[in-house]
């Protein structure tokens, strides 16, 4: 036999509206203390709005953690004039100068990539 308790669907509703609280809480101090430890940043709303619309996110980064482009360059080891091309679009990235850039401005290598250019490119095998 086990141990039950009956109590009105109100009382009910109000104890599950509770624990749901509760661990939004829970999980809104786990977020705040990942971003005092500095493993999350916050992002501004204008870094965002300038990603989704199309900007280059290399620029958009760059400019968001206040660096020039020789700074960049320098710090990466990818020469100003790649910065400069990959900025305007008229160049195709390696994955490994990609990974240098990300590292240099400390995102990761998917937010230098277009939203549009994600799966455009397929790998096709013959048999």
């Amino acid at each position: 036999m086990s141990d039950t308790v009956t109590i009105a669907k109100a009382e009910y509703e109000g104890l599950y509206a509770l624990e749901e609280d509760f661990a939004g809480a829970q999980a809104a101090l786990a977020i705040q203390a990942k971003i005092a430890s500095g493993e999350k940043e916050l992002i501004p709303a204008v870094v965002v709005d300038r990603l989704l619309t199309e900007e280059a996110p290399l620029r958009v980064w760059r400019e968001h953690r206040h660096c020039t482009q020789v700074g960049v360059a320098k710090a990466s080891g990818v020469s100003r004039v790649q910065i400069v091309e990959i900025e305007a679009g008229r160049s195709t990235r390696s994955v490994h100068t990609l990974g240098k850039l990300a590292s240099t401005l400390g995102v990761d290598v998917a937010d230098l990539i277009l939203r549009n250019e994600v799966g455009v490119r397929r790998l096709s095998w013959k048999a």
